[in-house]
């Protein structure tokens, strides 16, 4: 892949792009929603020992509390998320990809 400097002129010119513009807003809808979700299933852990102690202290299985599988399970959900992450970026490559190709031509064009 070629490497060039790019103007802010071209930088604003691309920013201003419909495509460019949809990669950031489909990229942003995913990527926020995602990360509050985490967030607050990491958090809710500590807050549930917290404010509810005799329930996360229940067993489950043997010694094995409510508790212990809750913290279990956030390492299931961010390997989740990390794979649907994954899934998801191979959209938002395809898509920066026709944006890179688009911007190529434009300075192309420009430079003729």
């Amino acid at each position: 892949m070629e490497h060039r400097r790019v103007t802010p002129e071209q930088w604003d010119a691309l920013a201003a792009e419909p495509e460019f513009r949809a990669l950031v807003r489909a990229r942003r809808r995913f990527v926020v929603p995602a990360t509050i979700f985490f967030i607050a299933y990491y958090l809710a852990l500590p807050i549930l020992v917290g404010v509810i102690p005799q329930v996360m202290s229940r067993p489950v299985l043997g010694p094995l509390t409510l508790a212990y599988c809750f913290a279990l399970s956030q390492f299931v959900v961010a390997w989740l998320l990390l794979a649907i992450y994954l899934w998801r970026a191979r959209r938002f490559d395809l898509q920066a990809a026709r944006v890179r190709q688009l911007q190529s031509r434009e300075v192309r064009d420009a430079q003729r």
